[in-house]
């Protein structure tokens, strides 16, 4: 990508909302988009509550301030785990790609992969992409869709050009 994204990182963690557990993800995600080209990524943390989560997506996506929403944790199947629901509250499409590839790639380190109900979509400008809550893990799904994303995101800001072989 020539420019550099404009990137915020949701990580959802009641613990962490509450300050009892330091956050971790969320700067390993930081520091990774800075690595590689997208520094000053926003790193903010909310308890896993449905309508909070979408009411940050949804005020973050149509600011039009971000090119890429990342979200960290919340994907699993316990009671409080309700990102993907609050993402799908907010997104006007789903890319099933994403989360298809981020379980596959997890699946060769763990077979805890399948439990990720982890998705992606579109509202506006901005791509949202649920990441597991893990440093390790949520670095390791990035990295797994990460050459899509230039590509993507042109196109859903409006690049016209032909799309042919990369």
């Amino acid at each position: 990508m020539s420019r550099a994204l404009h990137c915020a990182v949701l990580v959802l963690s009641d613990k962490g909302s509450r300050g009892e557990r330091t956050d971790t993800s969320g700067p390993a995600l930081r520091d990774w988009l800075a690595e590689r080209g997208h520094p000053n990524a926003a790193v903010q943390i909310l308890p896993d509550e449905l309508e909070q989560i979408a009411g940050l997506l949804t005020e973050w996506a149509d600011t039009g301030s971000y090119d890429l929403i990342l979200t960290c944790g919340g994907t699993g199947v316990s009671e409080r785990d309700v990102t993907p629901e609050a993402t799908r509250r907010v997104i006007d499409r789903e890319i099933p790609g994403i989360g298809e590839q981020m379980r596959r790639a997890s699946f060769a380190v763990s077979p805890h992969a399948l439990i990720s109900r982890a998705l992606a979509g579109t509202r506006h400008g901005t791509l949202i992409i649920n990441l597991p809550g893990s440093p390790r893990a949520a670095v390791e799904n990035l990295e797994a869709v990460w050459p899509a994303l230039p590509h993507l995101i042109a196109k859903l800001q409006g690049d016209m050009e032909d799309c042919g072989t990369p």
